[in-house]
């Protein structure tokens, strides 16, 4: 099917805003610091929208909406582990996590922090980490281009090598260009168009079917259990959903965000912004799936995943449908140029400064940060370019292999002093294990989602190796009372 032309031109204006956003970020990013960090100067609007939209992906704009036409309210309890793991994230690590990194040598990375919060000579906590954030974001970069190739594919007719190149294209060059700050913007901008069309979709489809009483009486006589949040649930696979919470603590381009606030004193505005983002768009994401299984009553749509797509172009006019459908875009651009930005920086920061040339320039490492974004991305493009190739699946590890190898890395290193580099590194390595070991098993407990048992056998590891060792020096120990920790 090919793209009515006003929704071809408004899909395209929305790709050169993406694209102007870049080249004035190009003109504010000088050092290395305004390149990965954006010169710690994002306010609270900025910060919070970035995170959340770079955090949400296409999974809140397709997946929760497909899921929910599926099976019904009974999916919405991994949003709920997802509000609660958000919000304990920005009140107990936003705040100290900014603080720390500043005060710890001014620290850009989470490998860059972890190195100089424990004072590891060794380089071993840097390069482990590093290695961690490159394997799994390079390939979770390509499964977003694999998905987004896919999706244009079979939504506008377009071939999937070209929608893939045509994406990349864009994401490269705005990344490339203006770094953290372009990054954020075109997130702040991409978590607008997502915010607003998960609201204004599902109230258009409320009043066409005649209120959501009228929705709720036929979605029940189709299948009562289409209604209920606990119907089909068991016990651990509630567990199972509300442990996706967990992964907050350990995303490196989230916790970046925290990193590059301008004050911890904006915290508490991000966080009630950003809070407030996440909580309408998840009940606008749940809606609209919701309502589609009233809408599609008499005439089901055969992939789920595409209630929202197919409510588009049922209810608006080809100029709002470009709009509309570019928050689809929106959704997947937002995740890759944030993995891209951090997987560059691990490459540049954690390996090319850290370990090859320590006395590099700033205007060198900005030179060599936006080359490694070209390196990262054409990688991913080509175990994107075949579909079927099976990067999707791999999907399912980065969330909790990235919760359960750094969530109680993060949070223990900024609430206790005891931690050592030792236990940091014992803790990061057995929560990376135990994610892909629990993945292969099945039954019984072992269906339970695997970031929950791969936090607890990580934050245990990290205490028992860490009482096991040598006491921090007084140069660390001094070092976390500075930061008022």
């Amino acid at each position: 099917m090919e793209l009515p032309l006003p929704t071809l031109l408004t899909f395209a204006a929305y790709l050169l805003l993406m694209l102007g956003l870049g080249f004035y970020a190009y003109r504010m990013t000088n050092d290395l610091s305004d390149y990965v960090l954006g010169g710690r100067s994002l306010g609270p609007g900025v910060a919070a929208l970035s995170a959340g939209a770079s955090d949400m992906s296409g999974w809140l704009l397709l997946g929760l909406p497909g899921a929910v036409y599926a099976s019904g309210l009974g999916e919405l309890w991994i949003g709920v582990g997802l509000v609660a793991g958000a919000f304990l994230n920005w009140v107990f690590v936003a705040g100290r996590l900014r603080r720390y990194t500043a005060v710890a040598k001014d620290s850009l990375t989470i490998p860059d922090f972890l190195e100089n919060r424990f004072n590891d000579t060794s380089r071993m906590l840097r390069v482990i980490s590093a290695i961690v954030i490159l394997v799994f974001f390079t390939l979770y970069i390509s499964a977003g281009l694999v998905g987004g190739g896919l999706l244009f594919q079979s939504t506008f007719g377009m071939e999937y090598q070209t929608a893939l190149i045509v994406g990349a294209i864009v994401i490269i060059s705005y990344t490339f260009l203006g770094g953290f700050l372009a990054v954020s913007w075109t997130d702040f901008a991409q978590g607008i168009l997502m915010f607003l069309t998960l609201l204004v979709v599902p109230m258009f489809v409320v009043v066409l079917v005649g209120g959501w009483g009228q929705a709720e009486s036929e979605i029940r006589a189709m299948d009562p259990s289409y209604t209920t949040v606990l119907s089909g649930m068991t016990f651990l696979g509630m567990i199972s959903l509300l442990a996706w919470g967990l992964g907050y603590f350990g995303q490196p381009h989230i916790l970046a965000r925290f990193m590059a606030m301008r004050s911890e004193a904006d915290v508490p505005r991000a966080t009630l912004i950003g809070m407030s983002w996440m909580i309408l768009a998840l009940i606008g994401a749940v809606a609209t799936g919701y309502m589609g299984i009233a809408y599609f009553a008499d005439a089901p749509i055969d992939d789920s995943e595409t209630v929202l797509i197919e409510l588009i172009r049922a209810l608006f006019n080809p100029w709002l449908a470009g709009i509309l459908m570019a928050a689809i875009l929106a959704a997947i651009m937002s995740t890759i140029d944030s993995q891209l930005l951090v997987s560059a920086s691990a490459l540049t920061n954690d390996f090319y400064k850290g370990m090859v040339r320590p006395s590099a320039s700033d205007q060198e490492m900005v030179w060599i940060s936006r080359a490694a974004v070209v390196v990262v991305s054409v990688i991913a493009v080509l175990l994107a370019m075949d579909p079927e190739a099976g990067v999707l699946d791999l999907v399912s590890y980065a969330w909790g292999g990235f919760g359960a190898a750094f969530g109680p890395v993060i949070i223990l290193s900024l609430y206790w002093p005891r931690m050592t580099g030792s236990g940091a590194l014992a803790g990061m390595i057995v929560g990376a294990v135990t994610v892909v070991v629990w993945k292969q098993l099945s039954g019984g407990l072992f269906d339970v989602y695997e970031i929950l048992p791969g936090f607890i056998f990580c934050a245990i590891a990290i205490v028992a190796v860490s009482l096991l060792s040598r006491e921090p020096s007084a140069e660390v120990s001094a070092q976390y009372r500075e930061a008022g920790m």
